[in-house]
Order: structure tokens, then sequence, then C-alpha cells
């Protein structure tokens, strides 16, 4: 058989390609330049066959001779459902090299939440959370990176990329304004759609320069590799066939001239005829015939290979083949030879233990796609205990038990279980969801059924909310579900009807429920959920009787256990937003801790009871002035998220409200900054969503106590923030917000139609918290001229309503309304008396406006020079620049 001649074939698919190398070569030389420099991106999109592996090959080639670290993967078409393949492959380089000490120190706090994803260690019992385990593994390659610049990323065949993987190489390409690396990604156009396809499309956004779509040769170039390869005798009419016959495609050129040296055709115009013959020889079902030619034995091996897609080794491949290990050696020979496997250079990995991979992915394709469909599933299911009795878990045998056909085996359901729980603790749920759909259809025996379905509307909630409502209520339907394990599945349900805005759906749900339980912990857990639902529940009406019967339930709760203190707590957050005294808030929500902490259970990552719960608590200190108490919470919340890796809707809820605990204490710097990143991770998560409102209604409303208005505004704008609301309850109350927001620009019939809707609806939710829904306040103040008579009474009931809550913050800032409808000495002694209690209050930024109007109203230069103070440090730049101009005018001050 003719010798192959690499240096030719590799130079072969490199014709016509010199733009793309000088662009390659660009790149590479501005990464050594400078370490200080921004990363870059290149993408490379061709057809099939069109020298993408080969550019990709002479990146490499080009990057080690000028002194770079190369670390290169390759997607499969038979391995898009192995989550991390692909990465694991990149980062394999830079990994084998770490002692597990030295990786633990590299990859610092995230090691425990990207190392499961890498394979360096165990993960834990919990489900990952799959945006903080991107995150992670962001992290870890960029401290990685830096170790080893300059570091050039090389990525083929990125359209079979698993999903994961194009997700951390999406949010990888976004981050390299501060880190010096080069990424080459080849694709195929097409062939992807998706979440998968958006990833992809997030990486050519990244990219420096607009994505390189390679061409066909065109007939000169192919003249020229023809004759190259052949013999300048190759005359014209032959060179012209060669390229009539392959298109221009490099590869199916090379393999086809590869085909006329093995047949030993002359180049002529006379054999010309002969290239179709050939060519059909070199692909397709001329592939497969030249592979049958070479035996049922190097078959079946190519096959074996073909099923196991990736980790190819002889050995391996031996046993899926059930063949000795001597004949498996001569069989990877002889399919070498054949130019459809290639392996490691034998001197530096034994023949037994090597790699092996198909030449091009042309081939893989071709060889699987020639398995008989029978023996192709059975060789799956041979593969899949294969690599399970390799060790590699049942995660990795997993891809090859989605493959194999439904028998009513129970044994493998249990294999797709346990599989889909290694995915959900690595932070792969769409991989979980695979395998659990696939059990689904074996099917599982009548007593696990239900389970099943349970455990892929868990693996399904927050990716697939109506989805997962489906099965989930499936599940209920069916036996097999008893005790606390159905209380939990009626519990998630609910949450998904959440999710997928069906709020009375799931309050309905968990009313039916509890009905269906005696008196006890179930019945108490159900319960408690179903006003915790109702809580947040920001419809046109309350339940009727709603705060009287859950007072009378947490009138008999000492907080003996969760399900009681969960219980006080939305006691103590109905009655917050309700006005009731603040006292008694306090003391309900302080019963429910244990020592001043949360209780074992009720954590901020125990999924049982959720962050709803908590987010109530410490909203209910934040709005009864225990500002110390909320910041806590908050913080240790934002923590907690942070180190378990959960950097999705959680991390995104817990920046929103501690950017409204700093609001409320007049850290308006501070608020801005942790509410702005509130609001980048929302928008990572989605649109729409209760943490999305969270967050804007938090920003706006702290930009308009910054005085920056016209950013305010552009914030709203941009991010949706007006009707129609969304059904969950936001704090402070969008409408409240939205309603100053539109005084603020000038559009004060607007803002005031706007506040008369929050009046509206907070009298039919009854609630009454001047500070949580304070729309009674900016009404009064827009009706001041128009109609003083109802703006008068406003500010009479909002005092009234604020002396019953009996915060200092609220009795001060109702003060300062009833100052802004006075004048002369009347509006003087309110305000002194607003700033008396604002002084006791810890919101500083309402302290420092009221300082600043007794000031004003005083004609107090000290007074203004006070406030002026106070507004600097709170980072209120309008109220600083109207006592600014107070005090620069001059007139009237003493």
């Amino acid at each position: 058989m003719t010798e192959v001649r690499p240096t030719q074939a590799a130079s072969a698919s490199l014709w016509e390609r010199e733009q793309e190398v000088a662009a390659v070569e660009q790149a590479i030389d501005a990464l050594r330049a400078d370490q200080t420099s921004s990363g870059s991106v290149l993408v490379l999109r061709g057809e099939a066959g069109l020298g993408k592996t080969a550019l990709l090959a002479e990146t490499r080639r080009i990057a080690e001779a000028r002194g770079c670290t190369v670390w290169s993967a390759r997607g499969g078409e038979t391995l898009r459902s192995v989550p991390f393949n692909v990465l694991r492959q990149l980062l394999q380089p830079a990994l084998v090299s770490l002692m597990p000490e030295e990786a633990r120190e590299y990859l610092g706090d995230w090691y425990d939440i990207a190392g499961p994803a890498l394979g360096l260690t165990d993960p834990g019992e919990r489900h990952a959370d799959p945006q903080g385990v991107c995150d992670g593994l962001v992290a870890a390659v960029r401290r990685l990176a830096r170790r080893d610049w300059p570091l050039v990323l090389v990525i083929d065949d990125a359209h079979w990329a698993d999903q994961e993987t194009l997700r951390w190489l999406a949010a990888f390409a976004e981050r390299l304004d501060d880190l010096s690396v080069l990424v080459v990604v080849a694709r195929r156009p097409g062939d992807i759609s998706g979440e998968s396809a958006r990833h992809l499309d997030a990486v050519a956004a990244a990219a420096d320069a607009p994505v390189t779509t390679l061409s066909a040769l065109t007939p000169d170039a192919t003249a020229g590799l023809t004759r190259a390869t052949l013999g300048e005798h190759a005359d014209a009419p032959f060179c012209r066939e060669v390229w009539a016959v392959t298109g221009g495609n490099p590869y199916e050129t090379v393999e086809l001239l590869a085909k006329v040296q093995d047949s030993e055709l002359e180049p002529v115009e006379a054999q010309a005829p002969e290239l179709r013959a050939l060519n059909r020889s070199a692909r397709g079902g001329g592939l497969v015939a030249r592979l049958e030619g070479l035996g049922i034995e190097a078959t079946r091996f190519a096959w074996a290979a073909a099923i196991l897609g990736t980790g190819i080794s002889v050995g391996l491949v031996a046993k899926l083949a059930t063949m000795s290990d001597e004949d498996a050696v001569r069989c990877a020979e002889l399919l070498r030879n054949a130019r459809i496997l290639t392996e490691p250079d034998p001197a530096a990995v034994p023949a037994d233990h090597g790699d092996l991979e198909f030449v091009h992915p042309l081939i893989a394709s071709a060889v699987y796609n020639s398995i008989p469909p029978a023996l192709c599933t059975a060789m799956h299911g041979i593969a899949a205990r294969v690599v399970t009795d390799s060790g590699l878990g049942a995660a990795m045998a997993s891809r090859h038990l989605l493959q194999v056909h439904p028998d009513d085996d129970e044994e493998l359901v249990e294999q797709l279980r346990e599989a889909a729980r290694e995915h959900l603790a690595v932070g792969a749920p769409d991989a979980a969801r695979r395998c659990l759909e696939r059990a689904l259809l074996e099917p599982p025996r009548p007593e696990s059924h239900a389970r099943v379905l349970y455990e892929l509307g868990c693996a399904t909630l927050l990716t697939a909310p109506a989805t997962t409502v489906d099965h989930l209520q499936s599940a209920l339907a069916m036996p097999g579900l008893d005790g606390a394990e159905r209380v939990d599945a009626v519990i998630r349900l609910s949450q998904a009807l959440i999710h997928n805005d069906q709020l009375e759906d799931a309050v309905r749900t968990v009313e039916a429920e509890a009905a269906r339980h005696e008196p006890g912990p179930a019945q108490l857990r159900l319960q408690a959920v179903q006003y915790m639902w109702e809580g947040i529940h920001a419809g046109e009406a309350s339940s009727p009787g709603r705060s009287e019967r859950l007072a009378d339930l947490a009138s008999t709760c000492t907080g003996r256990d969760n399900s009681e203190r969960a219980l006080l707590i939305l006691r103590g957050f109905d009655a917050m937003t309700h006005g009731e005294n603040a006292e008694v808030v306090v003391e309900l929500s302080d019963r429910a801790l244990v020592n001043g902490r949360l209780a074992p259970g009720l954590g901020w990552t125990d999924t049982e009871w959720g962050v709803e719960i908590l987010m109530m608590l410490a909203s209910s200190y934040t709005y009864t002035d225990r500002l110390d108490r909320a910041e806590s919470l908050f913080t240790e919340a934002l923590r907690t998220y942070e180190s378990a890796g959960w950097s999705g809707g959680h991390l995104a809820l817990a920046h929103a409200f501690l950017g409204m605990e700093h609001r409320r204490r007049g850290r308006l710097r501070e608020a801005e900054a942790t509410l702005r990143e509130s609001l980048r991770i929302a928008e990572r998560v989605g649109r729409g969503l209760p943490l999305y409102w969270s967050a804007t209604c938090n920003l706006v409303d702290t930009l308009l106590a910054r005085g920056h208005v016209e950013e305010a505004w552009e914030i709203a704008e941009q991010y949706g923030f007006a009707p129609p609301y969304p059904s969950t309850i936001v704090l402070p109350d969008p409408r409240s917000v939205r309603g100053r927001l539109l005084l603020a620009v000038g559009r004060t019939q607007d803002g005031i139609n706007e506040l008369e809707a929050a009046e509206k609806a907070a009298s039919a939710r009854g609630h009454h918290n001047p500070v949580m829904v304070p729309w009674a306040l900016d009404l009064a103040r827009a009706l001041s001229t128009q109609d003083p008579a109802r703006a008068a009474q406003l500010a009479t009931d909002a005092r009234r309503r604020a002396e019953r809550f009996g915060t200092d913050t609220a009795i001060g800032e109702a003060l300062r309304c009833a100052a802004a409808l006075e004048t002369g000495q009347r509006a003087v002694r309110l305000l002194a008396q607003a700033v008396t209690y604002l002084e006791a209050s810890p919101c500083q930024y309402e302290h420092a406006a009221a300082r600043v109007e007794y000031g004003i109203a005083a004609r107090s230069v000290a007074e203004i020079q006070r406030g002026l103070g106070l507004a600097r440090s709170c980072g209120a730049d309008g109220l600083v620049a109207q006592a600014r101009e107070v005090l620069e005018t001059g007139r009237g001050l003493r």
C-alpha cells in the first residue's frame, strides 16, 4: 500500500489559506507582545472537509514554535450528551501537571465548585448550581491561564461540543478584557440549535474580527495541489476533473489523490473518467466497502471505536469488540494504514493503552452510520457495561445507555437514575433530564415510576417549569409517593407553578394537599407553604380572613420546629406589610431564630423551604428599622451562595435585597453598585422573573435617592420597569417607585395616576405599611397645589399609619410629608420633629433630606451644612446640589 506522506497532506489542506494563516500569526504575535493586554477570539467556520482542522493544526505549530502553550480539544458527533467532555479535554494538559494539593491551591475557593465538573474531586450530595459551576470553571481557567501565559486555546468541531462546555466557552470569551489568552474556535455552519447555538453565537460576538468563513479550493489551487501530489506531468483536463469531482473540498481532494496514488492511475485526460469511481470509494459507501475489505475483525474494531467515540484505547476496544488484545493491535495497525484510524507514537504510549482517534470526523460519522441499527444498539449496551466495569461511573456510561432500546429493564432504569444524580451533582441538569426521560421509556416498574417522574421534575424545575408541572402532577397521580416524599413533591410542584407564573394554582395545590392530612407536622408544613405563596402574591385582593387565620395558627407556635418557625416568619411578614406595630413584627421574627441565628435546615441553601421564607424574614427586619439584623442575614445569604457556587437567581436575589438594605441605611453608592451586580446576574437568568423586578425596582429607587433622575429613567426604559407588574410581591412597591419616577421626570399627571393605582392595589391587599408602600407620601406632595384638601387628608392618614407602625423612619417620613404641605413656623416645627425622629433612625438618607429641608425652612446655615455633610456621606448628589445652591445664594439665611 502506498505510504501516506503526512507533511504533504498537512500542507495540502492549507492551500489558499494564506490570509487565514496570516490572521493567526498576527493574533499570536499580539498575544506574545504584552501579558497585560486583553485576550482575543478567532472563529473559523466552514463545511466539513474545508480545512478547519488543518488550520487549527497550523495554529498549534505556529504557536508552539513561538513559545506559546497550547491546549486543544475537539467535539464529537456522538459525544454531545457527555457534560464537560470538551472542556476536560482542553484542560487535561494543565490538570495532569498538577498534584491534588496544587490544584486546590490554584483553584482556591472554586475547587469544590468547579472540581467535580473537571473530575478533580468527588461531587457533594447537593445539586450543583449550573451557573455557579460555569462561573467556577471560568475562574479556574483564568487562574490556570495566567500561570501558562502565553496560552492558546484551540477547540475544533465546536458545533459538536457538549452544551455545558459551550456555556463555559461563551462566558469565558466574554471575560477576556483583562486576560491575555488567544481562543481559536472552528465550527461548521448550521448543525446546531437551541441553547448551544446561542452560546456559539455569543462566542462569535466576542471575537475581535468577523467570523472567517472558509471556501472551497479554486480550480487553479486544485491543479497545483494535484501536481504537487502526483507530479508535474498531471495534465490540465485531469486536474480540472479532480476539481469537478471534489468540488474543491480540500479533504476530499487529498483523499482522492491518495486513491489515485494507491491505484497507480496515470494523471492524464484519458484516465480522468476513473476519478468519480475512485472518489466514491473514498467516502460514504465507498469508505464502508474499503473498511469491509480489511476483514470482519477490522470492521468490528472500527465499529467499536466509533461506538466509544472518545477515550478510545486498544484494550477498551478489544473488550467491546470481544477480541483478543493481539487481534486488536493487528486491527488497529490495519486501520491506521488504511487512513481510517490514527494512534500515537508507540514509543511514547504502549499500543494497548494508547489513545486512538479517527483520521477525520467524516470518517467517524461514516463508520458509525454503517453499523447495522440492531447491532449498534447492542454494542452501546455492551459499551455501557465496559465503561462501568472500567470504573468510569454511571455518568460516563449513560450516553451509551441512552441509545439502548427500551426493554423493561429495571437495572437500566436504576443505572440511568444514578447517572442523573451524578450529572446533577456536577451542574449538568440537561444531561440528567435526558437520562430520566430515557428511564421513563424503559419503563420503570410501577413502584418506582412515580419516583422517576419526581426526580425528572426536580431536574427540570429551573429550565422547564411547564414540563416540570406535567411530570410532578403525573407523579402525584400515581401510587409510590407517600409521607414526607409526597409532601416534598407537592411543594416542588408548587414551586414549579410559581416559576411558570401560576401562583394561584400553586396556592390551591398546597391547600388541597394540606386538607388531605391530619393535623401534624406534614399539614403544618403545607399550611406554611400555602401562606408563604399567598404572602408573596401581588394579586388584586388577598384571601378573605387570611391574616386572621395565619395569626390564629401562629399564636399556637413556639418555634419548636421549622414548620412553626416558618409560620412565625410568615405571620411577622404579614404584620409588617399590613403596618401592624413594628415591635410585634420584630418579636415574631426573633422567635423564628435559634439563639439569634437561622435554625438548622432553614438555611439559605436548604431546599426544604426555599429562599422566599428567609427573604421575608430579613425584609421584616429591614422595614422595622432593624437594619443590622437585616444586613447580617442578607450578607450571610450572599456569602453562602458564593461559597456554594450558586451564582444564578439566588445570588441575584441576595444582591438585590442587600442593595435594598444599603438603600434603606443610606449607603447609596454601595446600594447602586450592589444592585447593578444583581441586575447583571439577573440578566443571565432571564427577564420578567421576580428577582429581575427586585433588582430593577431597587436600582431605580436608589438612583432617584441619589438625584440621578435621567439615569433612573434610562434604567426603567432599558429594563421594562413599567406595567404590567409581576404576580409576586416586589419590595419596595414598584407602583409607588414608578409613580415617584414619573413625577421626577416631569410627567406629573402620569405620576399621580400611577400612585393612585398603587393606592388601589395596596388597599385591596391590606398593605398599609407607609415605608414599604410609600405611595401616600408622594401622592400628597403631588396633589398639594391642585387638590390641597385631599393632599392634607392623605398626609394625615399616612401619619396615623406611621404612628401605628411605630418606627422612627415611618413617623419621621410622615412628618416630612406633612411639613411639605405647610408654610412658615408650622412647617419648621414639623420638620424639627421629623429631624428628631430620623436622627434616631438608621436611615441616613431620609435624615439628611430632613436636615436640609429643616435648614431651608428655618433659614439655618448650620442645619443646612449638617444636612449637606450627611448627604455627601450618603452619596445623595441631588440633595448635595440642592443644599449647595441654597448656601451659595444665601438669601435670608442666618
